[in-house]
């Protein structure tokens, strides 16, 4: 019995000397590396999903799929290194899913024998739950839904990174004491992203390593395996190993087709909700009323632009529109729609109230504007091209043809302040075939993809199956 190291082992030095002016510039430099890096993590999430519904089915993670989600790992922690994660080298990160020892980042997971089926479905969620609330800390508030360590954002890692580079663009040195600090808060966020990955079963331990030295851990065990014996192989982005330039990009490229096909049946499916269930008995998908309360004398919804879309008429996509308005003056509502630019000349010099979209709750919200009275009622300040007055709840129907229009709500005898209860509703008849048309689409991209993602795993596969044999 050997005293051996975690599952995930995070090891890191200080390049020195360092350059006391290049960290002001890496930010410029990684962008190729992040726009590769964008692609790759879609491959590594659809896989990840693969990975969950293997695991719950044989307990086990797919060598061939490990192999990818720690190579991205990898190229993701050697670019953090090198940027806002650390800033401890300046020697520019390679392109490439390969372990690379030789850089001053490395990582290494070891790949597990078995995986608990029922941890699965829990421990991305439920169990990191307290790590995430560290990592919140760590990374800054708005990052804690990723499974990287890319960008450290505004966290205490990036705040202290920047101390590190500020001390050494005065002083030619890199305080080795932040270095250890910023290691150790790296590691933890390594840790918790191996485990949320469902890389490993080994519950991220909530202490604090220092140092780019990975310490041996408390378990008593056998050694991890070898880097070999792990499935990576010589997993370059361009060598000849299991993940070939070839098959990155296969993977890549399905990946973006799942998940775009995904997007494409979730928005299909998201106007077939919105036809069967939004829509009334009289047939137009309606809006919740929402309260709007004004303190002048109108209420002016921002100018509906409609133009001709591949040569279809406004009411072709949208039908006939519906507003209604119930008024708390006892005069009544006036509910009006006119060319937006008749509108904006009768109500320039009025006291009114905008409503602007996204407001509470993402409805519209009152916007004033300071002005006088208008010159007269309602129905008298333009030739509205349709309009509706009276006590209680008004509705106004209208038949939208192509040109920006305004739609005006006010109190009856003109008074102020305009307080109603609005809704605005449509047949929209242009949802039917629209969401035919993703749904298709959403279908056939899914598909594809998945057909090439499984291809290029098979291929990575049969290539680790040379490797191994190459070995031998």
């Amino acid at each position: 019995m050997t005293s051996a190291v975690g599952s995930v082992r995070v090891g890191a030095r200080l390049d020195t000397p360092l350059s006391r002016w290049l960290w002001l510039v890496k930010w410029v430099l990684v962008i190729p590396h992040a726009m590769v890096l964008v692609l790759l993590w879609a491959g590594f999430l659809v896989l990840s999903v693969v990975a969950l519904v293997a695991i719950l089915v044989t307990g086990h993670y797919p060598r061939r799929i490990f192999s990818y989600t720690l190579g991205v790992l990898r190229w993701t922690w050697r670019v953090a290194f090198y940027t806002t994660a650390a800033f401890g080298t300046d020697r520019y990160p390679p392109f490439s899913l390969g372990e690379c020892p030789d850089y001053p980042a490395t990582l290494d997971i070891a790949y597990p024998d078995h995986l608990s089926r029922g941890l699965v479905l829990v421990k991305w969620w439920l169990l990191a739950l307290p790590h995430y609330i560290v990592l919140a800390f760590l990374l800054g508030g708005g990052y804690v839904a990723s499974r990287s360590d890319a960008a450290a954002g505004a966290g205490l890692i990036g705040l202290l990174a920047l101390f590190a580079v500020i001390a050494l663009l005065f002083t030619g040195r890199y305080p080795r004491g932040l270095f250890d600090l910023v290691l150790g808060l790296d590691r933890w966020v390594l840790r918790v992203g191996a485990y949320v990955a469902l890389m490993t079963d080994e519950y991220p331990p909530f202490r604090l390593d220092l140092g780019g030295a990975e310490p041996a851990a408390l378990d008593i065990g056998a050694p991890p395996p070898a880097p070999d014996e792990l499935g990576t192989g010589a997993q370059s982005a361009t060598g000849s190993g299991p993940w070939t330039a070839g098959r990155v990009v296969s993977v890549v490229l399905g990946s973006v087709l799942v998940l775009s096909g995904l997007g494409a049946l979730a928005g299909g499916a998201a106007l077939l909700g919105a036809d069967t269930f939004g829509g009334d008995t009289a047939g137009y998908v309606t809006s919740p009323d929402f309260r709007a309360t004004g303190t002048g004398y109108a209420l002016v919804a921002e100018p509906l632009r409609l133009g001709r879309a591949t040569g279809a008429a406004p009411s072709d996509l949208l039908g006939e529109i519906r507003i209604r308005a119930a008024g708390t003056n006892p005069a009544g509502v006036f509910i009006g729609i006119g060319p937006a630019a008749a509108v904006d000349r009768a109500l320039g010099g009025v006291a009114h109230d905008d409503l602007v979209v996204p407001g509470d709750r993402g409805r519209p919200a009152p916007r004033p504007t300071a002005g006088g009275a208008p010159s007269g009622v309602p129905a008298q300040l333009i030739g509205w091209t349709a309009s509706v007055a009276g006590p209680g709840t008004q509705e106004l129907r209208w038949t939208p043809v192509a040109g920006d229009w305004a739609v005006v709500v006010m109190n009856a005898d003109g008074s102020r302040p305009v307080v109603a209860d609005l809704s605005v509703g449509a047949t929209a008849p242009g949802l039917r075939p629209l969401r035919v048309a993703l749904l298709v689409a959403g279908g056939f991209a899914l598909a594809v993809g998945a057909i090439v993602v499984a291809a290029a795993l098979v291929a990575a596969g049969s290539g680790h199956a040379r490797g191994r044999e190459d070995r031998s």
